[in-house]
């Protein structure tokens, strides 16, 4: 595990100028966020949700004390041929904390949606992780939620360029799990997420995790939304633990 300074530079981390404004912005925010009001479970969830680096919103959260982190394939890389140019190339995140880690995928999976990434430097001399655990069953239906997500500064809905949102860079909401889309392959998000929940989220929560409230274990990923209901939709438990299983991941 490679050691992050403090201070990150355009030089030694090969970071674009614009690129290094975005992270400074972004580590400066997070460095004064707190959350209050919610389940003491839910903490480990938050803590362990990082923020991509970059100006171009997305989420991911880490799933081991050794660093593994998880999001959606479309955070990544928008197909196969953009993936086979990028996958070797680190991409920096920040965890909910603003300390800055460097990742790098190691399994990608356009149909599932899903991606997952092996921190390989940090700010955290330590090499161990805040993370979650995943949840072993599926939830039941109508089961309370929290979404952990980085909605984008671009307003995408008013129809002006340059609009800003205003959001926070990071952002906690509530919902429920609404079940499963009828009909859909669980494996198979790659035009529309088969889990449905009300959480609120935007352009950016992609890759944020779904927590149980009452648990606090992760039971799914926010991916996209139906346009023509508003109902938000996901990456289902069972379509995680499989992807994890057929890359040899243990996470026990």
């Amino acid at each position: 595990m490679n050691t992050l300074p403090a201070s990150l530079t355009t030089k030694s981390n090969c970071l674009s100028k614009s690129a290094l404004v975005v992270l400074n912005k972004k580590q400066r925010w997070l460095r004064h966020f707190s959350v209050e009001g919610l389940e003491s479970t839910l903490h480990c969830a938050i803590n362990a949700t990082l923020i991509f680096a970059q100006e171009e919103a997305g989420t991911a959260v880490c799933i081991s004390r050794t660093g593994l982190i998880l999001t959606c394939a479309h955070c990544i890389a928008e197909d196969a041929e953009e993936f086979a140019h990028i996958r070797q190339r680190d991409v920096y995140h920040l965890f909910a904390s603003g300390s800055v880690v460097s990742a790098r995928c190691i399994a990608w999976d356009a149909t599932r949606d899903l991606a997952l990434l092996r921190i390989v430097a940090s700010q955290d001399a330590s090499g161990s992780f805040s993370y979650v655990s995943l949840a072993t069953q599926t939830p039941r239906l109508n089961a309370r939620l929290v979404c952990v997500g980085h909605p984008g500064s671009d307003d995408l809905e008013v129809g002006v360029d340059g609009a800003k949102t205003g959001y926070d860079i990071l952002h906690v909401s509530t919902g429920r799990f609404r079940g499963l889309a009828k009909g859909q392959s669980i494996h198979d998000n790659s035009e529309i997420g088969a889990l449905k929940h009300d959480c609120w989220t935007y352009w950016g929560h992609s890759g944020a995790p779904l927590v149980n409230r009452k648990s606090g274990e992760v039971v799914g990923l926010h991916s996209s939304w139906d346009e023509e209901t508003g109902m938000r939709r996901g990456i289902a438990l069972k379509a995680i633990l499989d992807f994890l299983l057929e890359q040899s991941i243990n996470l026990e």
